[in-house]
Order: structure tokens, then C-alpha cells, then sequence
């Protein structure tokens, strides 16, 4: 579904009083972006701009756009590098959201890629024979989490959309990587070495490990035909060729005959799948309207009630840099993030099975009846939900599943065309490694673990429970910012499970509230409430302010999982990009 640029500015235009309301200090659309000294910067473009989870997909997105590609055709040929490259974290065999912003009509479409149950899934189907959950670490191997790859089918569709390169070159930087080999990044040698029986699938194992059993290390040179093969007849054949035949039933083959937990996963399954474009998310803030992905994907709602509900704080006029500055904006992000989580928890799941109240959720006045309950001096616990709209009281109140080794993969990549296309996406395989089960070059997902492993409470079933072709919860937060007139003026998302949210959150108000630039703004350390303790990123400047924290009742813990951010801000003179150093991606530009 397409939110066309009158709508934009509509809502820009009808949100005024609230908009002034908040007192917020500025009147300029582009940012000016400074850069504060001794700072890293952000990088610099005044033509097309790219910022990517791993330099070789950077390039390679990059080249489309000197080819004279769109946003979506570098953001094609970027993801299935990063398939080859970061297979840890997404790829074919698994989905993504994308968010996409069109300059010519001002339209803005969000595509949803997310993975499907197969026929076989059933509500209980996460419970052991006693009837209590399996341990999600235990649940994510082998067949059982496997869900039916979304990826390619959702960016074909975008492509025949918004795409201005040949389907086929696409995907020939990928595929002559696949064929002659790239480094092992530092950084996926580690998660090699470190991950849980990835070494037991025959061919997951003689691609990551050495004929003695020990993992590659850092700087070998690793080859991939088959998934050279694969890509090759998919950028000839279109997502047909993954979605029937052979590939099909090899991916069929290796979910039901999996060592591990094997389930049904059929070819039937694999060729019914459907790529779906589905109503944005947008929400007028300050002088900006912030648009992402609706249901399945929670990202989009959860992340706009935060700044809904922070609204009512004039925080350009709070001085993060200082320690007590810092701690009024930790405990006021965390307290609001408390209760969007609270929200979020009981009633998003896959619109096409539960009613989700999405309206009900950004309607202002219940954002700020929800806002009232955040006390500015005094953490208050977890939080219940709210009563959104009609549609609340078919939700029972559960504990959410979220885990606690969520998030090490997934992806995000932000890309803006010389025409001002946007592009903001974020892709996964779920687990690092997903289900381990390697087929054709690429991992499978284990995507069916975003469901709720308790199909019931409170008498009811739970919203995001498992049934067949649903599609999980997902916590994948692409977003693009807006100005009055329309025009794109920020991109960002990034990976890490339901911590996904607090990190895009934190750097949309770092930017937007104050002022940092896009690289500083991802730098800004990271803070996390999903309705539970207050996270601070560990090894982080705000480690030093748990004291005064927990002296207003916060329960603090901290943070070592990692983001994975990349953005782009437009400015009056082009484009700045940043990449989080937390990880290895990089920003490239003209």
C-alpha cells in the first residue's frame, strides 16, 4: 500500500498545534549537521549516498549507482552480497522489511518479506512433551524454526516497481565475488569459531570449517559456487527460479530431513509464498513525519510510540552531554520505551490473522494519555498495556518471549539515490548462522522462533502465537524521516532482535533532537527498555551515571549486544552518512 505525498504533507500540515506545542526550536527542514571536533564525521556525498553493513556491499551498491541505478537496484545488488559475505546475519534464505520512498510521485511503499509457517506449523509445536516452552536456543536449530524464505519475492516486487537496471546485473557483483572468493572479515571469524553446532551440518561445516575441524580464521579466502550457481539462475530465471523446482525441493529436503527437530516443510509451502506491500506507519513529530513498516513487523509502531510519547518533553533543551542531562533523557527514553513495549508485547502480530489496532496505537490522544504516566523523577516498574482501541480486550496480557541471545544477525542498509529515492531495509536470517541448515550456498532462517512459544493466556490465545501460514512478529525497524514539503530527509534501522527499536529510537532523537550528526548520532551510546530493566550499553560513558539511575528505581543492566546502524541524513549541501563502528559496515558516496 502506497502513502502518496499529499497524504505527507497532510499530515505534517494537520498536526501544527501539536507540532508547536512541543516547542521545538527549529523551523529547517534539511539539517545543517555539524561536526563536533575531535568527533569521527560522517561521510560526505553531494550526489547518491549508500550506507551498508560491509564494505564489499557497499561497493557493490554503490556501482549500480554509478551505473545510473535506482536506490532499490543498489539496495538489490548490496543484499545479496552481504548474502555472501555477512551469511551470519541475512540473506535469500531468509526475509526482510523495506521501506521506499519514490521522488517522482512522493509516494512512499513498504514491502513486506517476512517469512511464512509452513501448512505443518501448529500453536504448540514450541512446547516439549511436558508442555512447557523449549529453550529458544534449542528450538532455533535444525528444522523446526525454518519458515519459508521471503526475501527474493519481496524484492522482485519492489524492483518491478521502482528499479531502472536489468533484474540479471544485479546481481553480478555477487555473484563473481561468490566465484573468486573475498577475506573472512575479523568479525565473522569470530562468530564461526564461537557459534553453536555449526560444525555438525555437512555443509555448513566444510564451508565454515577446515578438514581438521577448526573454523577458518580471519583473511582466508572463501569461495561459494553454489551459491554462485543459485544467484546466477535467479538473475536469469527471476525468484521463480528459487521458488520452484529444484531449489525449492532442496530447501524442503533440508528442513524435513534436518538432524535437528526436522519438520513439514513442503515444495507446496516454498511456491505459495507471496510478497506483500503493506500500509506505512507514519507519525507527525516535531517538524518531521517519521514513517516505517507496519504489522507484522512491531519496529515501525513501537518505535513512533516512543517519540509519541516523548513529545511532550521539549528534549532539544536537555543537555545529553552532560551527566545530569544524560540522566533525565535515559530515564525519560526508558520510561516511554516501557510502555510502548508494553504494548507492543500484547497486541502486534500478523494483521492477516489477529485485528491489530494500529490507529489506535499513534492515535494522539492516546499517546498522551499514555505519556502522563511517565513520571519525570521516578522510574515507575513494569508497565500493563494500554486500551488502544476497540480491539484491545482480544488480546490477553502475556509475558513476551524475548529472549536473551536474540539479535547477533540481521542487517540494515540505508541507500539514497542521486534522484532522492530512498531506500531503508533491514534483512535476517534471525540467529547468527539462522537454523544452521545450509542449502545451495546460502542459510536457511529460523524466523518461526519470533513466534510466541505459549500459544495461550489469560484464557485466550496470544496474538503472536504459531499457526499455519502466519507470519512472526518481528522487531525490524527501517524508517524514513520526512520534512513539511515531503522530501526525504533521513534513513536509518538497524539489526539486533527487540533491541532494535531503543537503538533507531535513540538515534532518531539524537538527531533530530539534538542535532547530532548522523555518525555521532549512531555513536551516541545505546539504552534499551523492553519493558523490563533499563539497559546501558556496557563499557559505554553512561555506565557512569547507573548510580543516579537506580537512585530514581530504575533496575539497570548492562547492554553487550551490539547494533549494527547505518543512516543517512540529507543536508543543505548533499548527504552525510554513517555506519556503526559497533560492527563493519561502512558508508560510500559521490
Amino acid at each position: 500500500m502506497t502513502l502518496p505525498r499529499n497524504a505527507v504533507i497532510a499530515l505534517l500540515t494537520g498536526a501544527t498545534l501539536l507540532l508547536s506545542a512541543c516547542q521545538h526550536d527549529g523551523t529547517e527542514f534539511l539539517f545543517s549537521s555539524p561536526v563536533t571536533p575531535g568527533s569521527a564525521g560522517p561521510v560526505r556525498a553531494n550526489k547518491h549516498m549508500v550506507a551498508v553493513g560491509h564494505p564489499l556491499a557497499a561497493e557493490a551498491g554503490r556501482e549500480m549507482l554509478r551505473k545510473g541505478g535506482a536506490a532499490i537496484d543498489a539496495a538489490i545488488a548490496a543484499e545479496m552480497v552481504l548474502n555472501l559475505v555477512e551469511p551470519q546475519s541475512s540473506g535469500i534464505g531468509g526475509g526482510a522489511f523495506l521501506v521506499h520512498y519514490a521522488t517522482k510521485t512522493g509516494a512512499i511503499d513498504t514491502y513486506d518479506g517476512r517469512e511464512v509457517a509452513p501448512k505443518s506449523a501448529n500453536p504448540y509445536m514450541f512446547l516439549d512433551g511436558s508442555g512447557s516452552p523449549l529453550k529458544w536456543g534449542d528450538a532455533s536449530v535444525g528444522g523446526l524454526g525454518v519458515g519459508v524464505p521471503g526475501l527474493l519475492r519481496m524484492l522482485e516486487l519492489a524492483h518491478k516497481e521502482h528499479g531502472r537496471l536489468p533484474w540479471r546485473d544485479l546481481f553480478q557483483p555477487a555473484i563473481t565475488l561468490a566465484n573468486t572468493g573475498f577475506p573472512i572479515s575479523k568479525r565473522l571469524a569470530r562468530q564461526i569459531a564461537s557459534a553453536e553446532h555449526l560444525s555438525e551440518g555437512p555443509v555448513a561445516a566444510s564451508y565454515f570449517f577446515e578438514n581438521d575441524g577448526s573454523s577458518k580464521k580471519a583473511g582466508t579466502n572463501l569461495i561459494n559456487r553454489d551459491l554462485a550457481d543459485t544467484l546466477n539462475r535467479v538473475a536469469n530465471e527471476g525468484a521463480d527460479a528459487f521458488y520452484t523446482g529444484d531449489i525449492a525441493s532442496a530447501i524442503a529436503a533440508a528442513v524435513t530431513r534436518s538432524p535437528i527437530r526436522p519438520t513439514v516443510l513442503t515444495v507446496s509451502d516454498i511456491e505459495s509464498y507471496t510478497a506483500k506491500k503493506r500500509p506505512p506507519v507514519c507519525l507527525p513529530y516535531r517538524v518531521w513525519l517519521i514513517c516505517g513498516m507496519g504489522p507484522p513487523s512491531s519496529g515501525g509502531l513501537t518505535t513512533l510510540q516512543i517519540l509519541g510519547l516523548l513529545r511532550a518533553y521539549d528534549l532539544a533543551k536537555i543537555d545529553v552531554e552532560s551527566d545530569d542531562g544524560a540522566v533525565r533523557a535515559l530515564h525519560l527514553l526508558g520510561e516511554a520505551s516501557r510502555l510502548a513495549f508494553a504494548d507492543r508485547n500484547v497486541y502486534i502480530a500478523d494483521p492477516d490473522f489477529v485485528p491489530v489496532p494500529s490507529s489506535g496505537l499513534l492515535d494522539p490522544e492516546y499517546l498522551s494519555l499514555r505519556s502522563r504516566e511517565i513520571n519525570p523523577k521516578k522510574a515507575l516498574g513494569k508497565r500493563p498495556p494500554g486500551m488502544p482501541g476497540p480491539a484491545a480486550s482480544n488480546h490477553p496480557a502475556i509475558p513476551d518471549d524475548l529472549g536473551g541471545i536474540k539479535g547477533l544477525s540481521t542487517t540494515h542498509l540505508s541507500i539514497i539515490d542521486s534522484e532522492g529515492n530512498a531506500v531503508s531495509m533491514t534483512a535476517t536470517i534471525e540467529r547468527t548462522f539462522g537454523s544452521r541448515l545450509m542449502v545451495r550456498g546460502f542459510l536457511l532462517n529460523n524466523e518461526l522462533t519470533d513466534f510466541n512459544f505459549r500459544p495461550n493466556a489469560g484464557g485466550g490465545p496470544v496474538a503472536n502465537r504459531a499457526e499455519p501460514n502466519k507470519r512472526p512478529r518481528s522487531s525490524m525497524s527501517p524508517m524514513l524521516v520526512f520534512d513539511g514539503d515531503g522530501r526525504v530527509v533521513m534513513a536509518i534501522g538497524s539489526p539486533g532482535g527487540s533491541r532494535i527499536i531503543g537503538y533507531v529510537a535513540k538515534t532518531l532523537i539524537a538527531a533530530l533532537d539534538w542535532k547530532m550528526n548522523i555518525q555521532k548520532a549512531i555513536d551516541l551510546p545505546n539504552v534499551v527498555n523492553r519493558n523490563g530493566p533499563l539497559e546501558i550499553e556496557k563499557g559505554s560513558r553512561f555506565e557512569a551515571l547507573i548510580p543516579a539511575l537506580e537512585k530514581l528505581g530504575h533496575t539497570v543492566r548492562p547492554l553487550t549486544a551490539s547494533s549494527g546502524l547505518n543512516g543517512i541524513i540529507v543536508t543543505k549541501d548533499g548527504f552525510e552518512g554513517g555506519s556503526d563502528k559497533r560492527r563493519e559496515g561502512v558508508a560510500l558516496g559521490d
